[in-house]
């Protein structure tokens, strides 16, 4: 009797994991006028389908993950700014990048606190810190404790979640070549 009671709970459990993981019953209608944004930009589910391709749409407004090692900046070197692919405001700059061994960009810190926000993710049975881009909401990552100095911070970002704009450091903010190169 104890056996099957136990197997019962167990399979009671991976019912509730499953159901939860994937969101069943956390009120996300799908009410094509709901705004889906943290502080700015606010579209519908069929402004952004309208605007990101299908893979953007997948991870910065469905929360998914690109695999590991594939993304187009995991060993991007070039110098100047990372994006949000959804609305285009400045997150991250190369000063900050660095190979974490992560298989995803990584940065140590964004270019101002006040462009990327953070909430706790339970999915996939584990805690973690997710981060949205604060202009329009979008899912770009996790970050995590494990980082280089100065920070120990680690920001793992999905590649579709940004585009990158390069900066030739050649020149100034006002396109004057700078002296002595």
């Amino acid at each position: 009797m104890n056996t099957r009671l136990y197997k019962l709970s167990i399979v009671a459990f991976v019912v509730a994991t499953v159901l939860f993981s994937s969101g069943y019953g956390s009120n996300n209608q799908s009410n094509e006028n709901k705004n889906n944004s943290i502080n700015g930009l606010k579209k519908s589910k069929k402004e952004w389908k309208a605007c990101l391709s299908p893979e953007e749409y997948q991870i910065l407004r469905e929360k998914g993950t690109e695999m590991a090692f594939t993304g187009k900046y995991y060993k991007h070197q070039e110098q100047g700014v990372y994006k949000c692919s959804g609305c285009g405001t400045e997150l991250f700059s190369s000063e900050t990048k660095y190979d974490s061994g992560s298989g995803w960009p990584s940065f140590w810190k964004p270019i101002a606190n006040d462009k990327v926000s953070s909430k706790t993710d339970m999915s996939l049975s584990m805690v973690r810190t997710e981060i949205l881009c604060s202009g329009c909401g979008g899912h770009l990552g996790h970050v995590f404790n494990d980082g280089p100095k100065p920070t120990g911070m680690r920001y793992c970002v999905n590649s579709v979640s940004l585009e990158f704009e390069a900066r030739n450091p050649k020149f100034s903010k006002q396109g004057e070549q700078k002296e002595n190169e």
